[in-house]
């Protein structure tokens, strides 16, 4: 039986060469056959829109689920989990250069901002893993330090020279996602 992929893309346009698209195909790529990606092309920016089509994924998602996502997709998806209730069981989460929304004063945008106790409402989830660059030049690299104070249990990957879009994949990830 195939493993479930529910990927949750960056902000913006998803054309070819753009946004999350090389990452993806990438990972489609290395995973192979043993895995069933499902990519739902997100709206535009706003957080509402992004929950509605969370609900129906999540609804028709059945058995055993990696959660990977990339930059914008990240922080949503995490909001998403620790303020809804979903019924399948999460054996991975995979945040990819996920902004932190409210610590620093470039990033203060309210729809986005996590509860303060939010770790403490996300549904169990077997194990979750940070990736993030140190050139990001899109998310500042201080985003990876608020993930890992409040999720102290993440396997933490730090990045050199990936910068934020991963046009040339992300073995690490693969490397992880294969040892689950």
């Amino acid at each position: 039986m195939k493993k479930n992929v529910l990927f949750i893309h960056s902000a913006g346009v998803q054309g070819l060469h753009q946004g999350s698209s090389d990452l993806i195909t990438y990972l489609k790529e290395s995973l192979g056959d043993e895995y069933s990606f499902i990519c739902p092309k997100m709206p535009n920016l706003d957080f509402m829109l992004w929950e509605d089509l969370l609900v129906r994924e999540f609804a028709a998602l059945d058995g055993e689920v990696l959660l990977i996502s990339h930059s914008l997709g990240g922080s949503v998806l995490v909001k998403y989990l620790s303020e809804k209730t979903i019924n399948c069981s999460i054996s991975g989460l995979f945040l990819i250069a996920a902004p932190f929304w409210g610590k620093d004063d470039d990033w203060q945008v309210n729809e986005y901002i996590l509860r303060e106790n939010f770790p403490t409402t996300l549904p169990h989830i077997s194990q979750v893993f940070l990736y993030h660059s140190r050139n990001d030049k899109v998310v500042p690299f201080a985003h990876l330090g608020h993930y890992k104070q409040t999720l102290p249990m993440a396997k933490t990957h730090i990045l050199d020279d990936d910068g934020h879009y991963f046009n040339n994949g992300l073995p690490k990830l693969v490397a992880d996602i294969k040892e689950l």
